[in-house]
């Protein structure tokens, strides 16, 4: 860089005189070290003079918060590279990283603190971190922390920090609610808007923009055409949802290309890892959602891609800012749904781009092969000729301590597993009750098919223990504590006695015994009837101790009882 950028002409005169600052600036147009600069000049280090005579030496003097993780570690490279030849210490500060090594290195001492409001705060109330010293405080991207719910923990690390320090925000959008917000917190501050002359649109003139509307079934297809584009480098895609973004990158690689996920789901180490992957060029297609879409800057790349439509034109301008940075060219194509043609319009008349109704469009549409620079004949699978990136795996996967569980991406494109199950399984964990129950069958059945214990003391290294005998389980059904088969020979034998003795008296007795015995006997046979209609009703119902046994004693029974009388 040979000649400073407008916002950082315009900005760094006032800034450096110690003035409170609202600058804003098209992405991507040197607004870190319009903050940076100004910042590294008021920060007295180890072996510049003063510093023993500082009221604390060693306690931060300077302060930047940022939203997201990936733009902390951005923001603290670019200081690190502007300071190399000072002796600060800058310290990147955010979730997802063990505690320890931040909490060491502040205690040894940092000039400058980079950080995400979370991670910030719970260093400052478990009395880690000290702001009562701080000289200069930078909000970067201060719509996204004023305007979409960090502003409770921004309103707390302020008010850790003296009166009297200098105050810098930063945006490349700042709506007039979010500006009105900031000035509670700043001290007659500049609002410095600055642009190119020869740039009067609301995006980057760099940047060639091309909008489709495409149908979702054909979406992966376009995508897979798009990136074996002429002069194609590094590329973005960005996607509304993280699920989405993990599928994307997941169907990328299947088609050859080397791609890799990153999103909120994902943990520290999985999201650097795939960061660091694609700049160093082992991928070059990066599939994210907004969380990579604020202040990344990566260099070269030249196509960024929506994959649906953004929600609003702040997250449209955020997004195609990732390409055409630092006065290079850029190609942004942006995909849009039947269902999203009126969220498109409304973007579209908020930035005058003056593409109200895109062009239906299919990945065999003459138009769309001619826009991109697409070879004719290209298909949605990359040959294995041009198959010639390492890849994701090729990058070392670094061990951050994470604190939150979510360790490592876990798939090739670090994504979630297709299937949503925790255990790999396909249905999420719905067979699991099946399952066990299979294994409780099998333990109480055939035990020949389970390993024993003898074989797996003997493959962990300890002594082999002899192995349980297998369970022999009997069932006994009783009646009245008494059981069934015995209760039945019992009350069988009773009839058969009280069968006789009937028979006998019927016998001495004559005629008129016979005929009484014979209008009792069609009684006990309309009894027995009525007596039978209620079994089958208890059979049918399924009532347990209903079966022939208990009919039997039931019969047998009340036989003994009107042959006594």
């Amino acid at each position: 860089m040979t000649a400073p950028f407008p916002i950082q002409a315009m900005t760094l005169p006032v800034a450096i005189g110690g003035n409170d600052v609202i600058g804003q600036a098209k992405t991507g147009t040197g607004k870190t070290l319009g903050f940076g600069i100004p910042l590294l000049h008021r920060v007295t280090g180890p072996k510049d003079e003063g510093f023993a005579e500082l009221a604390k030496p060693g306690a931060p003097q300077a302060l930047v918060i940022v939203p997201t993780r990936e733009l902390a570690g951005q923001v603290a490279e670019d200081l690190k590279v502007a300071s190399k030849n000072l002796s600060l210490r800058i310290l990147t500060v955010y979730g997802g990283r063990a505690y320890e090594p931040q909490v060491e290195a502040l205690k040894k001492g940092i000039e400058i603190v980079v950080g995400t409001p979370g991670r910030l705060l719970d260093l400052a109330q478990q009395g880690h971190l000290s702001l009562a010293h701080v000289r200069t405080l930078v909000l970067d991207e201060a719509d996204e922390m004023l305007d979409l719910g960090f502003l409770p923990d921004v309103e707390k690390l302020m008010s850790l920090t003296p009166d009297g320090r200098q105050t810098m925000l930063f945006s490349a959008t700042m709506p007039g609610a979010v500006v009105s917000l900031a000035r509670k917190y700043m001290t007659q501050p500049t609002h410095i808007r600055a642009a190119d002359p020869s740039d009067s649109g609301a995006t980057v003139l760099a940047i060639a923009q091309f909008i489709y509307r495409a149908h979702a079934m054909d979406k992966v297809e376009m995508l897979a055409r798009l990136l074996q584009a002429e002069g194609r480098g590094l590329s973005i895609i960005f996607t509304r949802t993280k699920r989405t973004a993990a599928k994307i990158a997941d169907e990328l690689a299947d088609r050859g290309f080397a791609a890799a996920a990153i999103h909120g789901d994902l943990g520290q180490g999985a999201r650097e890892q795939a960061l660091r992957a694609f700049r160093n060029g082992k991928i070059d297609v990066l599939v994210a959602t907004d969380v990579a879409a604020r202040g990344i800057d990566v260099e070269n790349v030249t196509h960024v891609v929506n994959y649906a439509c953004p929600e609003d034109e702040k997250t449209y301008l955020h997004r195609i800012g990732r390409t055409g940075r630092a006065g290079n060219t850029g190609v942004a194509v942006t995909f849009v749904d039947w269902d999203d043609l009126h969220r498109w319009m409304m973007i579209d008349k908020a930035l005058d781009l003056g593409i109200p109704e895109p062009a239906e469009t299919y990945s065999t549409s003459d138009h769309f092969l001619e826009d991109l620079n697409i070879p004719a004949g290209v298909k949605g699978t990359l040959p294995r000729a041009a198959r010639t990136r390492a890849g994701l795996d090729a990058e070392e996967l670094e061990d951050l301590g994470e604190t939150g569980g979510k360790r490592g991406g876990g798939t090739r494109s670090g994504g979630s597993r297709r299937d949503g199950g925790r255990d790999g399984s396909r249905d999420g964990g719905r067979d699991r009750g099946r399952s066990r129950g299979r294994g409780r069958d099998r333990d109480a059945g055939d035990v020949s098919d389970a390993p024993t214990d003898d074989a797996a003391g003997t493959e962990g290294g300890e002594e082999p223990r002899e192995p349980r005998p297998a369970r022999t389980r009997t069932r006994r059904r009783t009646r009245r504590g008494v059981p069934v088969d015995a209760a039945e020979g019992a009350e069988a034998g009773n009839a058969t006695e009280n069968g006789s003795t009937s028979e006998a008296g019927s016998a001495s007795e004559g005629a008129e015994g016979s005929t009484a015995t014979g209008d009792n006997g069609s009684a006990d046979s309309a009894a027995g009837d009525g007596d039978g209609e209620r079994r089958r009703r208890r059979r049918r119902r399924g009532g347990r101790g209903s079966g022939s046994s208990a009919a039997s004693a039931e019969t047998s029974s009340e036989a003994s009882v009107s042959a006594d009388s």
